[in-house]
């Protein structure tokens, strides 16, 4: 053991053994399967028993939705393996470390703030999702499309319950929440697939021109929703979770890697989670728009609720519970852990569990309110809007600092607690298509790339017009 790792052990040791602000060790990094696992568990989970369901609810269409997500998850792939995973191979930090070196603690503490607060309430909608399974055998009203608040007693007990079990997995750290997926992810994976065949044979699919015809031509969205068409589908699967990739928040995942080979793992986590899952998930939905209660809903001029439990229990009964419950945990596991971390770069005395209840705290809160999971298209859009951006700043400057000839890590070499070359581009490319996606009603994802372009383009330009 070299003399570097022996200080980053104690180092390590010091903070909890979780490496906030020290690069990970070489004795701690994890193989490939480590991250199959993860991404597998993180992403056929609670999210897809709502996403796929609002796929039928904006109306798109066979081909759209079937060939749009074929190239909108590779495109995703792409983004982790070739900028992600290559960029936290090389420097083995959080992004929270990381853009503090960059930006400046003051700044960079607004941008943790922001991130580990929509975090939680990205966990908290997991914690709806899985409330939806549990309140079953207490025949427990079910929240609608339209709901804001919380619809009774049992239903606010049962989340809170929920959230305290899933924060106090997530403050275990790195390594247990790993293996919750782990263990989690085969039953969950399963029991998408064994929804997505019941749900085939409920309606009445025995051949392929059948199931291409459940979406067909597409038609009109429920009401209150969005129209998608095969842009919507290809940018809106790429961008879902652009906060994690082309904004680099899994750096503080694939830190842990040996090599940048790892980032192919996500692909498990978008064919089996992104594509079989959101499909499977679709067809159940597909079923229920047939019952009676759904068509009251639809002569009503009303969007028929999505709860995911009841969907998944009329398919594949207790079996369909427990899947429902296990995938919101391993969505929220890792996404309140990544919170955990956000807000521990705020509060470096405090320990990283201490942070992760915190942040467990808030999601658990959040969860009590069903329109983070009912709105959750155009939220996940917002959400990669708001913090891809920055990661534009981390990659930029690592392939082009030296061609344009700036500083890297230019914060803190030059002792400033706010980096104006940051702060003025993300401001510029925010503010800039915000007001487009606004003002000419253009989709927000269909603006992510651009901001994120933009902002990488003009950190440049500032660095070299600030930097002395």
């Amino acid at each position: 053991m070299t003399q570097y790792q022996k200080e980053a052990e104690i180092v390590a040791d010091a903070v909890g053994g979780e490496f906030e602000r020290t690069p990970v060790p070489e004795s701690k990094l994890k193989g490939w399967k480590s991250f199959i696992g993860m991404y597998a568990g993180e992403h056929a989970a609670g999210t897809e028993f709502m996403i796929g369901p609002l796929f039928l609810t904006a109306g798109v269409s066979a081909f759209d939705l079937i060939i749009g997500l074929l190239f909108g998850n590779l495109l995703a792939v792409l983004s982790w393996r070739f900028l992600t995973a290559e960029i936290a191979v090389k420097n083995r930090l959080t992004l929270y470390f990381q853009l503090e070196k960059i930006c400046g603690k003051k700044l960079v503490t607004g941008y943790n703030l922001a991130n580990g607060v929509l975090f939680c309430f990205l966990a908290g909608s997991m914690i709806t999702v899985s409330a939806t399974a549990v309140g079953i055998p207490f025949d427990m009203p079910m929240p609608k499309l339209d709901d804001t608040l919380p619809n009774g007693m049992t239903w606010i007990i049962i989340v809170i319950a929920i959230g305290a079990v899933i924060s106090i997995i997530a403050a275990k750290g790195y390594d247990t929440v790993t293996k919750a997926a782990n263990w989690m992810s085969p039953f969950i994976v399963l029991a998408f697939v064994a929804c997505g065949i019941v749900a085939l044979n409920q309606l009445g699919v025995d051949s392929f021109s059948k199931f291409w015809a459940i979406w067909g031509e597409g038609g009109e969205p429920f009401p209150g929703q969005t129209k998608f068409t095969f842009w919507h589908v290809v940018i809106w699967s790429w961008f879902a979770n652009g906060a994690m990739h082309i904004g680099m928040s899994d750096l503080s995942v694939f830190r842990f890697a040996k090599e940048a080979k790892a980032g192919w793992a996500t692909a498990a986590g978008m064919y089996v989670g992104h594509y079989m899952a959101w499909i499977a998930a679709a067809l159940l939905y597909a079923v229920y728009l047939k019952s009676p209660e759904a068509l009251s809903f639809l002569n009503d001029g009303n969007a028929p609720p999505v709860a995911p439990g009841p969907m998944a229990y009329n398919a594949i009964g207790v079996f369909g519970i427990i899947a429902v419950v296990l995938a919101g945990w391993t969505t929220a596991n890792p996404t309140i852990y990544r919170a955990g971390l956000a807000f521990q770069a705020i509060l470096p005395k405090l320990s990283t569990a201490k942070v992760t209840v915190l942040a467990g705290s808030v999601a658990t809160i959040a969860g009590l309110f069903p329109a983070f999971a009912m709105k959750l298209l155009g939220f996940v859009a917002l959400y990669g809007f708001i913090l891809a951006p920055f990661g534009a700043i981390i990659v930029f400057e690592h392939f082009f600092a030296k061609k344009f000839g700036i500083q890297k890590n230019y914060a803190e070499i030059a002792g400033i607690k706010i980096n104006n070359a940051v702060l003025f581009a993300w401001a510029i490319s925010f503010g800039l298509f915000y007001f487009i996606s606004v003002q000419f009603d253009v989709f927000l994802s269909f603006v992510t790339l651009p901001a994120w372009l933009l902002c990488g383009f003009l950190f440049l330009v500032f660095s070299k017009r600030f930097q002395k």
